[in-house]
């Protein structure tokens, strides 16, 4: 019998928006990246091509991971296809809010968000089970699609930390024990006999002045 097929899943967390340097939740807010995330999501792009040969991008539909996937890309001379299944969590009243505020007006779901979001429902927003379920969804569809060869998923924080939690059987709560650097990647190996493994966490060598976000 040959080698078993390992398909290879580079995840991106987007590069730097205004709102992660301002403490603001975004959701599916739609802001661009800063300057500083349109450099960092250049370095990465460099990264990528040096360590990793994608067949294909996949990225979330707003635009700061858009665009982070659009530089990739254009280093490497893929097209970028977007996927609302990789979209950012919906966060109801709480987006655009900062979360200074969000501590003082919601104290009991605040500390929810700090202590054990899985828990947290907010009228209007998604669970982190609902963003689990459709973001692995979406990657179990696309590794059947590009087995034996690697690609790239753009996303962001509260989508990649449940969509791992879920590909390497991680319970709740899950949320607070893997740390995703703006502009970082992680590495996923899959092969039918033994599913999903962690290869790389939160690889930030590209980032001369990463600035880290905990809450």
């Amino acid at each position: 019998m040959g080698e078993p097929k390992r398909t290879e899943i580079i995840l991106v967390r987007h590069g730097e928006c205004a709102e992660n340097r301002e403490g603001v939740f975004r959701g599916r807010s739609d802001g661009p990246l800063t300057e500083r995330g349109v450099r960092q999501a250049e370095l990465l792009a460099e990264e990528v091509a040096r360590f990793f040969s994608p067949s294909a991008i996949f990225s979330s539909p707003l635009q700061r991971a858009r665009n982070t996937a659009r530089a990739i890309g254009e280093r490497l001379g893929i097209p970028v296809e977007e996927r609302s299944g990789f979209t950012n969590m919906a966060l109801g009243p709480w987006e655009g809010q900062s979360k200074d505020l969000i501590r003082e007006t919601y104290p009991e779901e605040w500390a929810l968000w700090i202590h054990n979001p899985e828990r947290l429902a907010l009228k209007g927003a998604e669970t982190l089970d609902d963003v689990q379920r459709r973001a692995y969804a979406n990657l179990d569809h696309l590794v059947r699609l590009h087995e034996g060869k690697a690609f790239v998923v753009v996303s962001h924080r509260a989508v990649l930390k449940p969509l791992l939690a879920a590909c390497l059987a991680i319970p709740s709560p899950y949320f607070w024990r893997l740390h995703l650097d703006t502009a970082s990647y992680s590495v996923l190996w899959h092969e039918r006999t033994r599913g999903y493994t962690c290869a790389l966490l939160n690889q930030t060598r590209h980032l001369p002045d990463l600035v880290s976000e905990w809450t």
